[in-house]
């Protein structure tokens, strides 16, 4: 193989073709590659499972949002409710199976002492699920 020659007569025109050869042997080393690791991929493992006797899951029972405004009022799921219907309607849901969860939002300026009784009003009432919900500092 020469690449240059001694000789200053001679000019050769730079050769344009491709040289197919490297590409060649790329592709049929590859194509050893992929034969040599296509069998390793259908292996699969065998195992004996255990068997095991399941029941299906139990519907999430449906939450109810108990809530208490400043002034005092008292909404069942956005529907204001009278404090003295109040007590029948968490027997109500005690009574439920499965039994829902109350999640109490209550104002900022309402009376801890207005929060405390509805608390146990549902406790008495037999509800077993209670759930604050708050808000975020930065959201409105």
């Amino acid at each position: 193989m020469a690449f240059g020659g001694f000789s200053q007569g001679e000019t050769h025109a730079p050769n344009s073709e491709i040289n197919m050869v490297p590409l060649i042997d790329v592709m049929l080393v590859l194509l050893i590659v992929f034969m040599v690791t296509a069998p390793l991929l259908t292996h699969a493992v065998k195992i004996d499972l255990p068997r095991a006797a399941s029941q299906p899951a139990e519907p999430r029972p449906d939450s109810v949002a108990l809530a208490v405004d400043a002034t005092g009022r008292i909404f069942w799921n956005d529907e204001a409710v009278d404090e003295s219907a109040l007590p029948g309607r968490l027997a109500a849901a005690a009574a439920q199976t499965p039994q829902p969860e109350l999640n109490l939002r209550a104002d900022r300026d309402t009376p801890y002492g207005k929060i405390a009784g509805v608390m146990s009003q549902a406790r008495t009432a037999g509800i077993a699920k209670m759930g604050f919900v708050t808000q975020p500092e930065g959201e409105k």
